[in-house]
């Protein structure tokens, strides 16, 4: 991911967190035949390993899950905010009117390769982690073990658990950081004042001040 240095996002922590926040990541790889991609909720233990490690699965029927055992080296991306930057919200456009579009994001690349396996309690631990995490806030969460235990166990057959411990993390938050004062609060004005929320979400994310 090409990242100017105003864009880079370095803090571990914070690239966590961004991880953690984005509920369907892509896992890309290449193998046989050609790349590959699938679009997966995933877990991230921050503590395994130096940058952490991301637990997922695929299902069976699934050829990618080969890749990772073939041991390809795989990308996962966690895509954040973004939003459609015009050039009227830069005060700079009333005074020469040199601005063109861009477009404002958030994203997270994870970089590593995985280590596949099959055994039904790593599986249904995984299952499990990943169902509590977005059942937890709903008023009556459902749970694995609300489903008879023979159709989950048919169930864990027809998938493939991997971890993937991450080896590199590249951050960046395109936030308007490269203009003026005036432009940055141009811009979370214009982004606030939007009716899709996804431009009101960006614009949250917009700093304050005057850029470094």
């Amino acid at each position: 991911m090409y990242t100017p240095r105003a864009f880079a996002l370095e803090d571990l922590s914070e690239l966590q967190q961004l991880i953690q926040h984005t509920r369907l990541a892509q896992l890309v790889t290449v193998g046989e035949q050609g790349l590959q991609a699938s679009h997966l909720p995933l877990l991230l233990n921050p503590d395994e390993g130096p940058d952490g490690t991301l637990y997922g699965h695929l299902a069976k029927a699934n050829p990618q899950w080969k890749d990772l055992q073939n041991g390809s080296e795989a990308l996962v991306i966690f895509a954040g905010a973004e939003a459609y930057i015009s050039p009227s919200f830069y005060p700079a456009k009333a005074e020469h009117g040199k601005v063109v579009p861009t477009w404002n994001y958030i994203a997270v690349h994870a970089y590593g390769r995985a280590e596949v396996f099959t055994d039904a309690e790593r599986l249904l631990g995984v299952v499990s982690a990943l169902t509590d995490r977005h059942e937890g806030s709903r008023a009556q969460p459902w749970k694995v073990s609300d489903a008879p235990a023979d159709y989950i166990e048919g169930m864990l057959k027809a998938i493939v658990g991997f971890a993937l411990p991450i080896e590199r993390l590249i951050g960046k938050r395109k936030l308007s950081q490269n203009r003026s004062a005036a432009d940055i609060a141009g811009v979370r004005e214009g982004l606030a004042a939007s009716v899709d929320v996804r431009d009101q979400t960006l614009a949250r994310f917009i700093p304050q001040g005057v850029p470094e």
